[in-house]
């Protein structure tokens, strides 16, 4: 028997639409399984919160975050945030690095009855996540010799071999999982970035060398985007930085059917975050419409993360459950959403998914 403690974060927009629908989702599947027990924590984000509680993150919702397993964030609308008030501020970047969530986990799968511009697409792209062109800012302040002036723009890049061989690791223990082809392609750039790329690449090479099951290799950036356009089916778990693979990710997204696809795991040594990597798309928030496809993967990546990571079998087989269903519903036009090319609302796309699981 295990025991988890997860928080519900609904966030900005259709995150009030598709995480009730997620969890709805796990729950279905969690009830299979009666030794497994959820204690489950709703806590307050993003612009509902700042309404509410006058900030879009409490600090006792952040203490709370510390003494749970893992947690399901919706969407965070920060680009509409006002601009003149302090405590309504994006949580995302907090929430990366508290936590320590060094890894962004985005898988990227074509499906026979989705429409897609490559039908051969099976692969997982792990980008490191607090690092590259986003560090913590406070790294920095006071020293007048990073300062910009009005002639130029000054960004710094951050690479730590500590964070690049948990990025290394997340990607060959996914590897060594997957029923994929057991290999690992680390991205980079290191005959122009030498510093910085060229200790992502080390650090990862470090790792292969405890995976002797699994096939290594390393390409430059640009050739990779062309060859995974062309041949994404000679790929399997991706590993890169943080702005590669923020890009990349969304290029394997166009492929497989856009967005609405897109699910993401943020993980680290101790807690994980199911997050989709689309936004909050206001334009159709309250329409009932948005897909909860990526949102539902999102959340049963994490069930399955917390499930290995406890050596939980029957949390990874309810994680299985909800994969399986949710495959199978993609096939049905009754029960998926408008931009899937079918007719269901975001909530009976979720309970269809529910009813398979159940059946």
């Amino acid at each position: 028997m295990a025991d988890y403690k997860i928080g519900i974060l609904n966030g900005d927009d259709i995150g009030l639409e598709i995480v009730p629908v997620a969890v709805d989702v796990l729950k279905a599947a969690i009830s299979k399984y009666p030794e497994i027990k959820v204690d489950w924590r709703p806590l307050p984000v993003g612009y509902t919160s700042f309404l509410e509680h006058g900030t879009t993150l409490l600090q006792s919702v952040r203490d709370e975050l510390y003494t749970l397993d893992g947690w399901i964030l919706g969407p965070i609308g920060h680009m509409a945030y006002p601009k003149n008030e302090p405590l309504c501020f994006n949580p995302h970047p907090i929430l990366r690095r508290d936590y320590d969530l060094v890894s962004n986990i985005r898988p990227a799968k074509s499906y026979a009855s989705i429409p897609c511009i490559n039908d051969k697409v099976d692969l997982v792209i792990i980008r490191e996540n607090n690092e590259g062109f986003q560090p913590d800012r406070n790294m920095f302040m006071g020293n007048s010799e990073c300062m910009p002036t009005p002639d130029m723009a000054l960004s710094l890049r951050v690479i730590t071999k500590r964070n690049s061989q948990l990025v290394a690791r997340e990607g060959f223990e996914l590897a060594r999982k997957r029923n994929g082809l057991k290999k690992v392609t680390a991205i980079h750039k290191n005959t122009v970035f030498k510093l910085g790329c060229g200790l992502f690449i080390d650090s990862c090479r470090e790792i292969a060398k405890e995976y002797p099951d699994i096939e290594f290799e390393t390409v430059v950036v640009d050739t990779f985007a062309m060859k995974m356009l062309m041949h994404p089916e000679n790929y399997d778990v991706v590993i890169t930085t943080n702005m590669f693979g923020d890009i990349l990710s969304d290029e394997a997204a166009g492929l497989v059917g856009g967005l609405g696809m897109a699910a993401g795991l943020c993980a680290g040594p101790k807690y994980c975050m199911a997050q989709a990597t689309h936004g909050s798309a206001p334009d159709i928030a309250g329409k009932g419409i948005a897909n909860p496809f990526a949102m539902i993967k999102s959340a049963q990546m994490m069930l399955d993360w917390l499930g290995r990571r406890k050596d939980d079998k029957a949390a990874i087989q309810a994680a299985a459950d909800i994969e399986k269903a949710m495959e199978e519903v993609l096939n049905y036009k009754e029960c998926i959403t408008p931009d899937l090319g079918g007719k269901a609302s975001t909530v009976e796309m979720g309970q269809a998914i529910c009813n398979l699981i159940l059946k």
